[in-house]
């Protein structure tokens, strides 16, 4: 599927795109809430600056692809392969990472979570990112 068909489609008010191949797409800056993208092929795909609030990527393939600045909010990311994606400064509140895979994956340890959220999978990096950011708090 072309970005261009997705976006026409999209702004028809389709929102069922699981399974689309979107491998290696243009999507910088597009209007993707609430669609359904459930197992879809992002591999490598440009989702910077997305709006992808309460988007369904569970158990999409979107290794490689850079989500930089995208809006997640609400996102369920269950199964996803994320490895190697670039999810920094990502808005990422809200979202279901249950069983995804994030080795490799470029984001801000503060991005995930919020007040009360713990993340479980952390590089050891990025735990000792927030150990440091928590003992100077503490300071």
């Amino acid at each position: 599927m072309t970005r261009d068909e997705l976006l026409r489609l999209y702004n028809a008010g389709t929102r069922d795109f699981q399974g689309a191949d979107l491998s290696f797409a243009d999507l910088r800056g597009a209007n993707l809430s609430e669609a359904n993208l459930s197992g879809a092929n992002l591999s490598e795909a440009n989702l910077s600056g997305a709006n992808l609030q309460g988007a369904d990527l569970s158990f999409a393939d979107v290794r490689g692809t850079n989500l930089k600045g995208a809006d997640l909010m609400g996102a369920d990311l269950m199964g996803t392969d994320l490895k190697g994606a670039n999810l920094r400064g990502a808005d990422l509140r809200s979202i279901t990472l249950c069983s995804a895979t994030i080795d490799g994956a470029s984001l801000n340890p503060g991005d995930v979570g919020g007040p009360g959220h713990i993340l479980y999978a952390l590089t050891d990096a990025e735990a000792e990112w927030v150990k440091q950011q928590r003992e100077e708090a503490t300071k």
